[in-house]
């Protein structure tokens, strides 16, 4: 599997994973074809995932700037065609009581206005017309142990608080009583907002708008070569794809975890690509939903250090997440998928005989400080959004809105988010080590603590 630590390229028309989204959500929809001449453009987009398709779909319709996206593969083809499909009001994995004491109150409000807005903007979208297979709001998060119950509860009560967030606390009866009977559960706190999609058809219901509003997408056109050329005004981003060289004014990287190791100095070093592993389980009948009381398909997470996350699909059957290998080459090591259905059996004992239909893993961008940022550079002529922590459903959406602002040459609230660079991980060629240690804590911790 692809890696982006070890490959320069993700390869060029590569073939989707064998995923259950790939598999229900019918063939892709027209774009412009893989780029076969040169061209020059006010702004060209690398990757035609969330990030890209909203970056281009916000400059075209609020700033009239019809930019050129360059997808390797295909549309939504990295993590944003692979996720477990949650929409949530997410910053990533800093706590906000955190930002508070960091930066003060009022930066940490506005940080959780942009997440806010986010999930408005991605709901607003939806509204146009996309057909993604929503499902019931609500978000669990679960108590893997029951002294973390009291650890949800003040947080439920601190969200509270600080927003007058509507937050309800779930006692394990409660929970196990009106929504799903998980033995590994000992109480839960319910978010009245929070939601299930197919997200390969979100991304897909993007790439229709941005090309309505007049962006250009290619497929099958990674950029295998970047240099510069020229000097202050005249200076232009050239892009070397396989049929045709792109040179571009300004250029908005928005690959994130798939970005390769290699393709600009300014996001060098600055995330750590983590592989999220990803099971699909057959339907399950009357009977086994009856006995595992399997009433919700809100999304659920649990509170381990190592999170599992899972819910029921529209056909009954259950998605259920967490993290896989270390490298690329362990991805399709069938482990991961296996310890994945083990926990599952383990939560709902009426599932010992169920088996998965479908697996498959993804990369997702962590940052060092668990904070995604939308940044640029001195010149202002190349820019960037990553280091979503695995919670981008909904923020990559309000990133993109961002970076045309930035590209425009707009002011854009000034927050950490926005203000400053994503911070180089220290001793970078040892990054997997140090992800290696933290998953052996994680291990002890959620076991013994």
């Amino acid at each position: 599997m692809y890696d982006p630590l070890h490959d320069n390229s993700p390869g060029c028309g590569e073939k989707f994973p064998n995923s259950y989204w790939a598999d229900v959500s019918g063939p892709a929809p027209e774009d412009d074809g893989q780029l076969n001449a040169d061209i020059n453009v006010d702004v060209a987009i690398i990757g035609a995932g969330f990030t890209g398709l909203s970056t281009a779909l916000h400059l075209a319709r609020e700033h009239g700037i019809k930019a050129t996206v360059l997808e390797a593969n295909g549309t939504a083809w990295g993590a944003s065609g692979r996720n477990g499909g949650f929409i949530l009001k997410s910053s990533g994995r800093k706590p906000y009581a955190t930002m508070q004491q960091q930066w003060g109150e009022e930066v940490m409000r506005g940080i959780y206005q942009e997440m806010c807005e986010g999930v408005d903007t991605v709901q607003s979208l939806i509204a146009e017309g996309i057909d993604c297979d929503q499902q019931d709001p609500g978000y669990i998060r679960v108590a893997h142990k029951p002294k973390m119950l009291k650890s949800l509860i003040a947080t439920a009560e601190l969200q509270q608080k600080m927003f007058n967030y509507d937050v309800e606390i779930l006692s394990r009866a409660d929970l196990h009583q009106n929504y799903m009977a998980d033995q590994n559960a000992f109480g839960a706190i319910r978010y009245q907002d929070g939601q299930g999609i197919n997200p390969l058809k979100l991304a897909r219901g993007y790439q229709k708008l941005a090309r309505k509003a007049g962006a250009k997408i290619h497929c099958s056109s990674p950029v295998e070569h970047w240099t510069e050329e020229g000097h202050g005004a005249n200076k232009r981003q050239v892009l070397q794809t396989p049929k045709g060289i792109v040179k571009a004014k300004k250029v908005v990287i928005a690959s994130n975890a798939y970005t390769p190791k290699n393709l600009h100095s300014l996001v060098k070093n600055r995330t750590l690509p983590v592989l999220s592993q990803i099971i699909v389980t057959q339907p399950l009948s009357a009977e086994q939903l009856a006995a595992c009381n399997f009433l919700t398909s809100n999304v659920i997470m649990d509170t381990r250090a190592l999170k599992y996350y899972y819910r029921k699909l529209p056909d009954n059957r259950i998605l259920f997440g967490g993290r896989g290998a270390i490298t690329g080459k362990g991805a399709e090591d069938p482990y991961y998928a296996n310890r994945l259905l083990g926990v599952l059996k383990s939560n709902f004992p009426a599932l010992t005989q169920i088996k998965y239909d479908y697996t498959w893993s993804g990369w997702l961008s962590m940052s060092l400080d668990d904070m995604p940022h939308v940044y640029q550079n001195d010149e202002h002529n190349t820019f960037y959004a990553m280091g979503y922590c695995g919670s981008g459903v909904s923020f990559t959406v309000q990133a993109g809105k961002r970076l045309a602002q930035k590209v425009a040459g707009e002011e854009v609230p000034n927050l950490p988010l926005y203000q400053k660079p994503l911070p180089k991980f220290p001793f970078a060629p040892f990054r997997r080590i140090g992800q290696w240690g933290y998953f052996q804590y994680g291990k002890i911790k959620d076991e013994w603590f």
